[in-house]
């Protein structure tokens, strides 16, 4: 959804009198909300993997009282093809996919080699017509709600009169995507002896990691596990000097809010969907056996997150603007947020 953005920006600029709506699940839908290009979510109640014809079919006949011209269909499976169809909206855009002739009536091409990133293969489908050159991107912004971002400082006990780094140090995809818990434990210590605050984002599967965190940081860390919906961490991002996660949807949340990110990247590429921010780090050491995209190390050793040094991802968030780190992919420009955060790294 916030790689999306991307897109509706794209279209905005365009059609700037277009109506734009987005049909979205639940989960992600209240994103859109904070993007001013949307003027309204059309909620869709069906999980993920779920067939629901009847939704389908009741969600269509919703879509068509509307009177939509052009559905523009992001995902590449049959089910997604089928409410636009359903629909009977006329100009059906998308990518081919799974075998979707006649649900896809406006196919478009894909050229990974000139357009390799996962947020240009949503933007392309924005396009007026096929063949059109895609103008450069704008980065995903999220509008902060600064009336709840005041609330949430005050009822979670955040501290903000001292930098504050954000984590995401979770992976929902599978373990192959994240960097060790005994490293990010070790640099919530670092900075929590520093003076530092951490703040700590995660799901119900990331429990006993974020408590494990906290504790690590018996100072200024702060589990905000389960506490937080996704326009929270939105909200509470933009406050940090420094997010710091693994390749996960928290990650690219936080770009569209926080000030700087830092994203680390093993069993997949950093190039394909990396943070988008104007101020952003990418670390990864490019192995022979990498981007394997598995869930799990094939090898069993999941060195190409492990072998990333606390020290790297430190020395980061303490200085915008090293470069000279071993693991770092690729880092931006300086960021634009200046902060107190001292010039010490690990020995």
């Amino acid at each position: 959804m916030v790689m999306a953005q991307s897109l509706f920006m794209l279209v905005r600029d365009r059609m700037p009198n277009a109506v734009i709506d987005v049909l979205a699940p639940s989960i992600t839908a209240s994103l859109l909300a904070r993007m001013p290009e949307v003027d309204s979510a059309v909620r869709m109640e069906i999980g993920h993997r779920e067939v629901a014809l009847g939704k389908r079919r009741q969600t269509a006949r919703a879509l068509a009282e509307r009177g939509y011209d052009q559905a523009i269909v992001l995902q590449r499976s049959i089910k997604a093809a089928v409410v636009p169809w359903l629909a009977g909206i006329p100009q059906r855009t998308g990518y081919l996919g799974e075998m979707r002739y006649g649900l896809i009536n406006d196919v478009r091409s894909l050229d990974k080699n000139r357009y390799p990133r996962k947020v240009e293969h949503y933007a392309l489908l924005g396009l007026a017509r096929e063949g059109d050159a895609l103008p450069e991107l704008t980065h995903p912004k999220m509008r902060i709600d600064s009336a709840r971002r005041a609330e949430l400082v005050d009822t979670l006990g955040l501290e903000t009169n001292r930098p504050a780094i954000g984590f995401a140090p979770g992976a929902a995809y599978g373990g192959a995507k994240q960097w060790p818990a005994t490293h990010f434990a070790r640099l919530a210590a670092e900075l929590d002896r520093r003076g530092i605050a951490c703040w700590i984002f995660g799901s119900a599967a990331d429990r006993q990691l974020a408590a494990d965190l906290a504790a690590a940081a018996p100072n200024h860390g702060v589990n905000l596990c389960e506490r937080t919906s996704l326009v929270d961490i939105a909200d509470i991002a933009s406050l940090t000097d420094a997010f710091v996660g693994n390749d996960t949807g928290v990650m690219h949340l936080a770009a569209a809010a926080a000030p700087r990110v830092l994203a680390i990247y093993g069993s997949t590429h950093p190039d394909y969907a990396p943070p988008l921010s104007d101020a952003e780090a990418r670390f990864w050491l490019g192995m022979a056996c990498a981007p394997c995209r598995e869930r799990q190390c094939p090898l069993g050793h999941n060195a190409c997150m492990r072998d990333i040094p606390v020290a790297d991802v430190l020395r980061a968030c303490l200085d915008p603007s090293a470069r000279d780190i071993a693991s770092l992919h690729y880092a931006s420009g300086s960021a634009p947020h200046t902060s107190s955060l001292e010039d010490e790294v690990l020995s």
